[in-house]
């Protein structure tokens, strides 16, 4: 599989600190990102965000307005995972990138990390999702890894999809196995079940028709 390293571009070089604001929303008006890295003497001192720019006086300098600049980044050793993450909690299309001496190497667009994202085994690789949720101070990843591979299930990703501060609700792929009996033991360990299942489906049904006959016997 490709190293996400290699989504690193160099398209545009970044903004020096000492460009005019007026060159700058040019160049925002000809593209679509968010925010844009800014350099001062080759060092990263922050990004720019798009919308904040059309509000700065055009005849002043990127410098006089470095306080306005989001320090966000990824390193050229960041999974892709935690990229994602920088992407998500700063509402940012690009994320620049440093590495290990905090030297600018250039930036990631969102676009190519989903493509990225899209060639993993969690999305490309047949399976199922399950979705469980249990109180934050009683659940167990290992415990939720052991669940699906006692049953002859194997996971292809797992990741914390919502939390606070009472409970954690956990994805899972897991390749296709013995689907009822994982939810099953899911259960039995107090784990609620937060996806739909034809398991479950099937189930509901029964009991469905059986509390439709109990009522008809009854009448």
């Amino acid at each position: 599989m490709t190293e996400i390293t290699e989504y690193i571009t160099n398209d545009f070089k970044a903004i020096d600190s000492q460009d005019t604001i007026s060159t700058v929303q040019t160049f925002f008006d000809d593209l679509h990102f968010s925010h844009f890295p800014i350099i001062e003497e080759g060092i990263y001192i922050g990004s720019i965000a798009a919308e904040d720019i059309e509000t700065f006086d055009f005849d002043k300098k990127v410098t006089d307005y470095r306080f306005t600049l989001e320090g966000f980044f990824a390193r050229t050793t960041t999974i892709w995972l935690d990229v994602l993450e920088v992407f998500a909690k700063n509402h940012t299309n690009l994320v620049p990138v440093l590495d290990e001496n905090n030297t600018y190497v250039g930036y990631y667009e969102i676009e190519d990390i989903m493509k990225f994202f899209h060639e993993t085994p969690f999305l490309k690789e047949p399976g199922a999702i399950i979705i469980v949720k249990k109180p934050i101070l009683d659940y167990s990843m290992s415990q939720i890894t052991q669940i699906v591979e006692s049953n002859n299930g194997k996971i292809l990703g797992v990741f914390i999809s919502e939390a606070d501060a009472s409970s954690v609700e956990v994805t899972l792929k897991i390749s296709l196995g013995a689907m009822n009996e994982i939810i099953q033991t899911f259960r039995r360990y107090d784990y609620e079940i937060m996806s739909d299942h034809q398991e479950d489906n099937y189930i509901n049904n029964l009991k469905e028709r059986s509390e439709y006959l109990d009522k008809y016997l009854n009448i």
